[in-house]
């Protein structure tokens, strides 16, 4: 259960940044044409603090998930194939949501 919980806030931690960084882009896009370039300096703290949430999100929950899926291998290594595969699917699509949050923020930043 600890360990659903633990993903579940991550991924929650990573759709928050991704979120954050998506507003910043439309913020990016009024303040650019309405205010002075100091505003646009606060949008792309914004997509780096948005990213870096993103990115240290996906990092803790990949690692749970390795570590636990090492610890459960080691209590029933007769499952080893099937808790693998689990662990590199969650692994995939957490990177997957960390990889768009990333680009998301770099968007907002150059354009």
């Amino acid at each position: 259960m600890k360990m659903r919980t633990l993903l579940a806030a991550a991924v929650a931690t990573a759709f928050v940044g991704f979120v954050g960084a998506g507003e910043a882009a439309a913020q990016t896009e009024v303040v650019t044409t309405t205010a002075a370039p100091a505003s646009n300096a606060i949008a792309y703290a914004g997509a780096a603090i948005g990213a870096g949430i993103a990115l240290i999100g996906a990092g803790l929950g990949i690692g749970k998930i390795g570590s636990s899926a090492v610890e459960s291998i080691a209590r029933q290594p007769e499952a080893s194939g099937d808790i693998r595969g689990a662990m590199i699917l969650a692994a995939a699509l957490i990177e997957g949501v960390a990889l768009i949050a990333l680009v998301v923020s770099l968007l907002t930043v150059l354009k």
